[in-house]
């Protein structure tokens, strides 16, 4: 029971005249510790965790607990912990007066115990409600500063917005006005599509860890095999990451580096990751768990599973294939960490190619979340399970996905980076598109992001895909329209935010400011084709970029890449920065309204007609034609749409 129908009862606890004291084990979040704020007294076990996380769900705690928190703990910390929707640990609660009172045994004794002994003292003091807010004289500019943190942090979710409200009312209201403002605040957050956006990325985490294969058998319901030694090969930039998070997971790790001096940076830089990551958690590093060797054969004998995250190139993937393949244990498992490459081309290397699959990580491997698991057409459901246990013992979010150029998120990326550069070429200036971008509540828009994860690395993927052809600027590749414009910064050297040039320019510092010089280059770049420069407006960024995207997740879903929007949705928001409070891309077309991205996508295609994926997906066609049905009814459709396959 949460919100509204839980007041009553705890205004009920709060008044009454025998002590009421709260046993906390386990963990005691959002209503349940709006629960323990209204009785007397507050017991925990060392190991219990509280915290009011509403906000991660597009509300904010409506039980009380915006203006009794404040009253116990103060504002700053009470700013802190309902904004962010943070979980704190029992000695953390004990420290800001959440809890009275530690116990290493139960609590529930414990509690008894504190019960009696208070038995014959005054509970005045102990009602929080009655308790004035603790306000520090500069109230107003602690109020100020919140806001403009939230409001930069939130990115458009309005949820954190509303929690800094609420407990301005705490600040300057009585209680029971202060109880209607959270009333007020509560009711406009729950009826809001931002919160409902949240709710269901919540579920769709859940959803993720159901999924058949093709044929029937289901990887979720196969036994994942105990893996205790790994070995990573390669120690690049995700080499490094993927060697850390493995070892963060208590799993022993060989890491392997042919050449003397990268392994020796490697090592220097994995140490300070571990201690690093070890400090903020307050535990001792995993240094003992990692042994470090330039010999593959040594180092690979008598591991249960490698992941390979060697230098983007097929031939040289193939080729260490075929070695891992000779020198593993017959039954352990290869995986590579490719970007986009055929998982099924590398599994012909090995001699048990049921034994692959691919397990993407995303940059930098040991911070961000997602895990694309890529199955190929000989992957087993038990690899499969392998790697996705794997994955969430390294406190990854799975997605188990197939196998494609560019499996799920880099597909979709594709179009939505190839719109960016269309614009350009017709009138919009980088700055524009990526504050629309920004504005729809991405971290960063597409051009900062060329700029940060570098012009050269897309050039060399563009390379390897044959539309990346040095001294060539025709606008035509492969047989449909092409923007050679990142290709030719390339040639002029600007990388980005390494060299201080790219899409933008760096004067000794990573503040992205827009350059003449770059507004120059368009220009003779359109007049060198004959393009005339048009306005384009915000409305036609947004859409061109994002509906693009999303017509390419319908293609996924009817090929059966993704087993359903949520993987999808999960794919985005944990992997690719789409905002939370969105969804992610399948449920906001969704709340869009298929019709509507089916019109626009109609308009645009007839208005690029050489741009061939704006042409709107059958199942976005089937969809609508079925009267646009919610998202989480789209699988029926997509199991029709596979049956007559």
């Amino acid at each position: 029971m949460t919100g509204p129908p839980l007041v009553p009862m705890i205004h009920a606890i709060e008044a009454a005249n025998k002590p009421v004291v709260a046993a906390i084990e386990g963990i005691a979040l959002g209503g349940g510790l709006e629960l323990a704020l209204g009785c007397h007294y507050r017991v925990a076990h060392s190991k219990a965790k509280v915290g009011l996380p509403e906000v991660t769900l597009g509300l904010l705690p409506a039980a009380g607990g915006t203006q009794r928190l404040p009253r116990l703990t103060g504002l700053p910390a009470a700013l802190e912990l309902i904004t962010t929707g943070r979980h704190i640990t029992a000695a953390e609660a004990l420290e800001l007066s959440i809890v009275d009172r530690l116990t290493d045994h139960s609590a529930v004794d414990a509690a008894v115990k504190f019960a009696v002994s208070v038995a014959e003292q005054s509970l005045d003091a102990c009602r929080i409600s009655t308790r004035p807010c603790p306000c520090p004289p500069d109230v107003n500019a602690l109020f100020e500063a919140a806001m403009q943190k939230v409001r930069q942090k939130a990115r458009g979710a309005i949820a954190p917005v509303a929690c800094v409200q609420a407990l301005q009312a705490a600040a300057a209201l009585p209680y029971a006005q202060g109880m209607e403002r959270e009333k007020e605040l509560m009711a406009t957050l729950f009826t809001s599509g931002q919160a409902r956006a949240l709710q269901y990325n919540f579920f769709a985490q859940r959803a993720v860890a159901r999924w058949s294969m093709p044929g029937g058998a289901r990887w979720d319901s196969s036994r994942p095999k105990p893996i205790c030694k790994t070995a990573v090969i390669g120690l690049g930039t995700m080499g490094r990451g993927i060697t850390v998070s493995l070892a963060q997971a208590g799993l022993s790790v060989v890491a392997v580096e042919v050449q003397e001096k990268p392994l020796k940076e490697a090592k220097q830089a994995i140490t300070g990751m571990l201690r690093r990551g070890a400090k903020r958690r307050g535990v001792a590093p995993a240094l003992d768990l990692i042994t470090y060797s330039q010999n593959l054969r040594a180092a690979v004998a008598d591991v249960d599973l490698v992941i390979e995250a060697v230098f983007e190139d097929v031939d040289l993937k193939k080729q260490l294939f075929q070695q891992l393949s000779a020198v593993c244990k017959p039954d352990a498992f290869l995986c590579t960490n490719t970007s986009a490459l055929d998982i099924d081309l590398l599994a012909l290397q090995s001699r048990h190619p049921e034994l692959v699959v691919g397990m993407h990580f995303f940059a930098p491997a040991h911070v961000m979340k997602l895990l694309e698991v890529v199955y190929g057409s000989r992957s087993s459901p038990e690899a499969v399970a392998t790697a996705m246990n794997l994955g969430k013992k390294m406190g990854k979010v799975g997605v188990a996905v197939g196998n494609c150029r560019g499996f799920v998120g880099n597909r979709m990326l594709k179009p939505y980076l190839e719109q960016g550069l269309f614009l350009l070429e017709e009138g919009a200036t980088p700055k524009l598109v990526d504050e629309v971008l920004e504005e729809f509540g991405f971290a960063m828009g597409l051009f900062r992001m060329s700029d940060l994860s570098g012009i050269d690395v897309g050039w060399r993927v563009r390379k390897g895909e044959g539309l990346a052809q040095p001294g060539t600027a025709s606008r035509v590749r492969q047989g449909r329209r092409y923007s050679p414009l990142g290709d030719l910064l390339y040639e002029q050297g600007r990388f980005g935010q390494k060299t201080g040039r790219g899409w933008y320019q760096y004067d000794n510092s990573r503040e992205a400011r827009p350059d003449p010089w770059l507004h120059r280059f368009l220009e003779e770049y359109r007049a060198r084709r004959g393009l005339v420069a048009r306005r384009i407006d915000r409305q036609e960024v947004l859409e061109r970029c994002l509906y693009t995207l999303i017509n390419e997740g319908f293609r996924i879903l009817e090929e059966g890449i993704a087993a359903g929007p949520e993987d999808i949705d999960v794919i985005y928001v944990f992997g690719y920065g789409w905002p939370k409070h969105r969804g992610g891309p399948m449920f906001y077309a969704g709340m869009v309204g298929l019709t509507k991205i089916l019109g626009r996508l109609e308009h645009y295609q007839k208005a690029h007609p050489d741009v061939l994926y704006l042409q709107p997906c059958g199942l976005l066609r089937r969809l609508v034609a079925s009267g646009s049905p919610p998202v989480h009814k789209w699988r029926e459709i997509i199991k029709k749409t596979h049956s007559h396959l």
